[in-house]
């Protein structure tokens, strides 16, 4: 088994599964910190190179680069640089109006503390409003960050091509685009695919899995309904909604479970597989917290989904109903179901350049 890779950009090479970081901070269940980074290790010895957080990410900065110190340490800078980390800048829903070039560029200097490294190597930046404030200026101060080394590449989260389009045009070299992408969320398929094989924008995958929902833990269960305490799955629940009735999304486990008997695999792993078969996907984001989970994602590299595999699959997403529209569409309308779960304001002083969290 050799995990797969894929180049972003020249000398910006990823596992085309990358660690997902959301689950460890805190809002999805228990986060056992020491362990978690201590597994991250394993994840490295396995091939799985790449490590997602981001700057509102609640502590995940700090854990990766605990992590990153701790292997160049003991192991040598040699085997700490093969981390290839991705965080994200999220400037805070309230600020978008006032904020500053300097307040800017001082998340980015407080990543670089966090994750105790001198160059970050992709940075994602999202603006909650593209009607509130000037992004394109205020984000022209990233493009200054690449020029003095702090940030290698940019990328883009949860926005749709128009809204790129203003920064690829205003000269910002898009490397990546991180949006929601899944068996049961498929609006990035199709024009947006097309646009970034035009645009050179290859495509990150986060909610793989739709928090855990498409794993066998969820396979025969009765419908749940909305109310969990775990805000993750009241996102994805409310996407298996689109998607249609809770029993389409049973027959789907059970079409997934039947292909990855097939191959001695987990439905889990068809489905990520299914995404990083997708044109235009570089890599899919899986929520793996520790390296007990570590062996079922390896699966997602031991097999391969045939062309009956594909139709069988196929069958039951031509009966699903939606999500439909643009990426983030419906979580990008704040009075929307879907949006009205989001916290739009966790970046909370930008020139805090240490942020005790």
């Amino acid at each position: 088994m050799t995990v797969e890779t894929a180049d972003l950009r020249p000398g910006h090479r990823i596992s085309r599964v990358i660690k997902g970081g959301w689950q460890l901070a805190g809002d999805h269940g228990e986060v056992r910190r020491e362990d978690a980074i201590a597994d991250m290790e394993a994840f490295l010895d396995a091939g799985i190179t790449t490590f997602d957080c981001a700057d509102i990410y609640k502590g995940v900065e700090e854990m990766i680069g605990h992590f990153i110190a701790d292997v160049r340490r003991r192991r040598g800078a040699e085997v700490a640089d093969k981390v290839m980390v991705h965080t994200k800048l999220v400037p805070d829903l309230g600020r978008l109006a006032d904020i500053r070039p300097d307040e800017v560029e001082a998340i980015v200097d407080r990543s670089l503390q966090r994750l105790q490294i001198e160059q970050i190597p992709l940075v994602q930046f999202f603006w909650w409003d593209m009607a509130i404030g000037n992004a394109v200026e205020a984000l022209d101060v990233l493009k200054e960050c690449q020029r003095k080394g702090k940030i290698a590449n940019l990328g883009t989260t949860n926005w749709d091509a128009p809204v790129m389009d203003r920064f690829i045009d205003a000269e910002f070299d898009v490397v990546s685009a991180q949006v929601q992408y899944s068996l049961l969320d498929r609006r990035p398929a199709g024009a947006f695919a097309e646009w970034g094989a035009q645009r050179n924008v290859q495509i990150l995958c986060y909610g793989t899995l739709a928090g855990s929902f498409l794993t066998d833990a969820w396979l025969g269960k009765p419908d749940p309904g909305f109310e969990f305490e775990n805000r993750s799955l009241i996102k994805y629940r409310l996407i298996i909604d689109e998607f249609g009735p809770w029993d389409l999304f049973q027959a789907l486990l059970r079409t997934l479970k039947a292909v990855g008997d097939k191959h001695g695999v987990s439905l889990a792993a068809v489905s990520s597989r299914w995404v990083l078969d997708q044109p235009q996907v570089a890599a899919a984001i899986v929520g793996a917290r520790y390296k007990r989970h570590l062996p079922k994602t390896l699966e997602i590299f031991d097999f391969s989904l045939d062309d009956e595999d594909r139709a069988a699959i196929g069958a039951i997403l031509d009966q699903a109903a939606g999500p439909n529209g643009p990426v983030y569409g419906l979580e990008g309308d704040r009075n929307g179901r879907h949006g009205k779960i989001m916290k739009y304001n966790l970046n909370t002083n930008p020139a805090d350049k240490v942020h005790a969290e």
